[in-house]
């Protein structure tokens, strides 16, 4: 009867142990936008379920109009959704890669593969609803 217990006890703290893992798991989210480049881009959207990667550059205007709506989404999808962001002068493989002719240019990642892609600027709730679509 006692062993029986001492089963139950372990598999409580299991269960516990795996709660509290999984809640760290959120704080490892960046808590803004972050910066990839051609090296660790693939690293980035692999390590996160969801990452929207904003192609963009320092002399487009349209580019700067989406800065505060992508911080803004930063905070409120932190521990969902990592927005990245990649600067086109400074990197030329990835966006290649990905065909980006025009910028802005969003790119949605589901598990490390493309899911969606969007051009121009974009309406904070134009980008929720994508993120609704491809949340869990």
């Amino acid at each position: 009867m006692d062993e029986s217990k001492d089963e139950k006890v372990e598999e409580i703290k299991k269960k516990m142990v795996s709660e509290i893992m999984s809640e760290d798991e959120s704080t490892e989210y960046p808590e803004g936008p972050v910066k990839v480049n051609d090296n660790d881009f693939q690293e980035t959207i692999n390590e996160y379920p969801l990452v929207l990667v904003d192609f963009w550059a320092e002399w487009c205007g349209p580019c700067k109009m989406m800065e505060p709506v992508l911080e803004e989404l930063a905070e409120e999808y932190q521990g969902e959704v990592v927005i990245a962001k990649m600067n086109v002068d400074k990197n030329q493989k990835v966006p290649s890669q990905f065909q980006v002719s025009s910028i802005p240019t969003l790119v949605l990642f589901k598990d490390g593969e493309r899911v969606d892609r969007m051009i121009g600027a974009l309406q904070k709730q134009q980008l929720e609803q994508k993120f609704e679509e491809h949340m869990n």
